[in-house]
């Protein structure tokens, strides 16, 4: 019986890319790391590359949106889930927000400490892209200082730093900059500069927040309306896109190289408003995007890495974007079977348990890894010491958890949403084309009936699966160049909840792993058993009449 800890395995290719990636001080493109759903990522960058870019100048900040997803976070003794972060409890965005801007505080604290960025550098920036006097005089104001009319709007921003550092707490910046512990070995006059920047900072913040507050109503009615503003949005994102400036200013080679990694970036696009201080999630995740491929055209910005399983971002974000090439695609599968087979025989299975394993579930490591775990549980070895199971029964097990915690809710959310898309398409919100002549979703049901409209889901999501089956899980949506595979619902909806993967390179519709695959096929299976006389006949009418036949997308594909 084996039993070892189970070790992270290095990946040398793809580290070197990312490696290579960050070791600039500023690039002019962030990268975006996607994949399937368990192929390592996040593990890859905490265990293996997260410690290295934080050792001598290399200053790495790290936020994973998902940390406040209590139920599925590793900080919280959880596991991510299998199926998309839209199948779980979106959490705020005030808490996304919150997380991204810390982070970003607290690498400018660090590049101040160095001396990288200075007051005289903040209020360039600022004065660059804000109208700096009104709002200056205002919080002038409200301390109380007299300002002469004609003045320059230099001498307004030294006067606000100093009325500032006069009612703060002068300990509370030495403890975020540090100073006490450098003790003698810091004259007067450098701690007074580090501290005229931290407040020069403070300043900046409470100057954008003025602005943003001139814009409250205008985004309290743009919420209500569902309207888009581009103003109004980047007034939301003003303040982490000028820590990001200011850091990527700062940057210098073997001195300060900061770098930003923003795990589950999918969750910012999906988070919950609460409030109209900010603008809608969806928008604020775009300007954000956005404005960080801009700085990066324009400017140069600090190694930003994206990483996600998404796949909306591994093809449709460069499609929204403009440009194919406007991100950095780096796409990981993870291990092949030959690779994994290297790492895990004999030390973790033996040859004969890894020939089944490469069968039935491929060589996603999150599968070996909760398949050796469950290997190691005391009700596996009780089953062999009794010589009463055999490792097929345990690989059972394991696909019998994948199918009842993971394949069958994320195939009840994806009839949920073909539910709602049948609703769309009563009340006449589905675009005509999209229900043109020959598509096999183009006659829902004419009443909201909720029977009929969960039967008719039911009927398509059946009729996809096997037109999945039939073409081996292979559909190239590249194909033919027609991209109508994108119009499918039933397809939408798989991709949606998490359980099929749009790949970049080549460009295929693929199952997240081959043992989720081999679960949708159990799931077809088990619905057509379940169904009745006239159900069975309403889906084989739908099969022979309207159905899905997507061999033409094939080109030879097989996963």
């Amino acid at each position: 019986m084996v039993n070892k800890p189970w070790k992270i395995i290095p990946r040398p290719l793809l580290e070197t890319v990312l490696n290579n990636h960050v070791q600039r001080h500023r690039v002019p493109q962030p990268l975006i790391l996607h994949g399937p759903r368990g192929v390592g990522k996040t593990t890859l960058v905490l265990d293996r590359l997260l410690g290295d870019w934080n050792k001598g100048p290399h200053i790495a900040g790290y936020v994973d949106f998902a940390q406040s997803v209590t139920e599925h976070h590793p900080d919280h003794q959880q596991s991510y889930p299998w199926a998309s972060w839209t199948s779980c409890d979106p959490p705020l965005l005030s808490n996304c927000k919150t997380q991204l801007e810390n982070c970003l505080e607290s690498m400018s604290h660090k590049a101040i400490k160095l001396g990288s960025i200075s007051s005289q550098q903040i209020f360039a920036t600022m004065n660059k892209w804000y109208g700096l006097s009104t709002s200056l005089r205002r919080i002038l104001q409200g301390y109380n200082v007299a300002v002469p009319e004609k003045v320059s709007v230099s001498f307004l921003w030294e006067r606000a730093v100093y009325a500032l550092s006069v009612r703060q707490n002068a300990d509370e910046i030495d403890g975020l900059l540090e100073l006490e512990e450098k003790g003698d070995s810091l004259s007067v006059e450098e701690a007074s500069y580090y501290r005229e920047t931290a407040f020069a900072l403070r300043l900046a913040r409470e100057v954008i927040r003025m602005h943003q507050s001139w814009r409250a109503n205008a985004i309290a009615h743009l919420n209500r309306t569902n309207g888009f503003s581009r103003t109004l949005a980047n007034s939301c994102t003003d303040w982490p896109l000028l820590l990001l400036q200011l850091l990527s200013q700062a940057a210098e080679i073997g001195f300060f190289q900061p770098k930003l990694v923003l795990n589950n970036i999918e969750i910012l696009k999906s988070a919950i408003q609460t409030d109209d201080s900010t603008v809608s999630a969806s928008m604020y995740h775009d300007n954000l995007l956005w404005r960080i491929i801009a700085l990066g055209a324009n400017e140069r910005c600090l190694p930003v890495l994206f990483v996600t399983s998404d796949s909306y971002y591994s093809y449709q974000a460069f499609v929204d974007f403009g440009f194919p090439d406007i991100f950095i695609s780096r796409e990981t599968f993870g291990w092949t079977p030959q690779e994994a087979k290297l790492h895990m025989v004999p030390d973790y299975f033996s040859a004969s348990e890894w020939t089944i394993i490469a069968d039935v579930l491929g060589a996603n490591s999150r599968h070996l890894f909760e398949l050796y775990a469950l290997k190691q549980s005391n009700h596996y070895q009780s089953l062999m010491g009794n010589k009463a199971g055999t490792f097929e029964d345990i690989v059972d097990a394991y696909l019998a958890y994948l199918q009842i915690a993971v394949v069958n809710p994320a195939m009840e959310k994806a009839l949920l949403r073909l539910q709602r898309y049948a609703s769309d398409a009563q009340k006449g919100s589905i675009p005509d084309e999209r229900l043109r002549f020959g598509a096999p979703w183009r006659h829902p049901p004419r009443t909201e009936d909720p029977t009929h409209c969960s039967e008719w889901a039911k009927i398509q999501l059946m009729d996809f699966v096997q037109a999945l089956v039939n073409t081996e899980f292979a559909v190239n949506y590249l194909g033919d160049y027609s991209l109508e595979i994108f119009e499918d619902p039933s397809a939408m909806a798989l991709v949606e909840v998490g359980i099929l993967y749009t790949q970049r390179d080549p460009s295929f519709f693929r199952p997240i792993s081959q043992g989720i695959k081999r679960c949708l096929v159990r799931w077809l299976i088990q619905e057509r058993m379940k169904m009745s006389y006239w159900s069975s006949t309403k889906y084989w009418w739908q099969r022979i009449i309207r159905g899905r036949y997507y061999k033409h997308l094939m080109l030879g594909y097989r996963t």
